[in-house]
């Protein structure tokens, strides 16, 4: 039986028997995005629950002077930082921030390929946020939101994790680069779907996660879905041109494209690059 063989066996069989350690959002996050939920929770005690995390602390002060909120005037407290950036956008970055601290690993082949995984996470993600700000800007009305948006770009490829912690087990064997890439195409998805139902999220963040590189599944009227996969396209994650020109194409139709060639546009990349810096 082959490596890839094995690692695959052994993943099926955990998920069968609900025996899969999947990773848990670090407490701090989960407290931030239960207080960003209550509608009397105030900036005072937004910026007391984070102000006891270091780590937190120090991404949103980042955060806050950075190209997306800076004002020439640079934060040096976090309830200050906090007041710049907002409640709905504190709940995304701390939980972008829990999600980063979970790409870490001590072995090296796992460890780059965490952060390669991660990197492109936030690539994708960045573009995805990019269009959705365009898109609200014409659409007031739209259903969409940017933090559940954001949330689901940040987490739509999440289920390498338990794949890649399970190759960390078993290094000599597993950590291997080469055969890697094929174990997190088979499983990666259902993975992230149960991460999801794991962590509490709606039905609609297992729906991307299982689905978005599916494109057997095509969405009839815009959706979170399409805003990611315009993300990959941007970074040739679907690199076939066939493919790309049709997704493309669909997604002028839907209206969240102006036109083929705005992701060339300066105003696009203009406003990509101020996304990409809260990251």
């Amino acid at each position: 039986m082959s490596a890839e063989n094995a690692l695959y066996i052994i993943l099926i069989e955990k998920i069968k028997q609900d025996a899969l350690v999947l990773p848990t959002l670090p407490e701090v996050a989960l407290k931030v995005r239960q207080a960003a939920d209550d509608p009397d929770i105030s900036l005072a005690r937004m910026s007391d629950i984070i102000s006891h995390d270091a780590a937190l602390s120090l991404g949103v002060l980042k955060v806050s002077n950075s190209v997306a909120f800076g004002r020439g005037v640079k934060v040096n407290s976090v309830p200050t930082a906090v007041t710049r950036i907002g409640l709905r956008q504190i709940k995304t970055i701390a939980t972008a921030m829990a999600v980063e601290q979970m790409f870490v690993s001590d072995n090296q082949v796992v460890s780059q390929y965490m952060q390669k995984s991660w990197r492109k996470t936030i690539d994708v993600a960045s573009v995805a946020i990019t269009l959705m700000t365009f898109y609200l800007q014409k659409n007031k009305q739209s259903n969409f939101t940017l933090e559940s948006l954001t949330l689901a770009a940040l987490i739509h490829n999440i289920g390498i994790l338990p794949i890649l912690a399970e190759a960390k087990n078993h290094p000599d064997v597993f950590a291997k680069s080469a055969f890697l890439n094929k174990v997190i195409v088979k499983l990666s998805n259902e993975i992230a779907a149960e991460m999801t139902n794991a962590w509490g999220f709606s039905k609609d963040f297992r729906e991307v996660v299982i689905t978005w590189n599916d494109l057997s599944v095509l969405p009839k009227e815009a959706h979170y879905i399409d805003f990611i996969r315009a993300g990959a396209v941007y970074h040739e994650i679907f690199k076939n041109e066939s493919t790309q020109e049709f997704l493309l194409e669909s997604y002028v139709e839907k209206g969240i494209l102006p036109n083929l060639n705005f992701m060339k546009t300066e105003e696009f990349t203009d406003r990509l690059a101020q996304v990409k810096s809260m990251f």
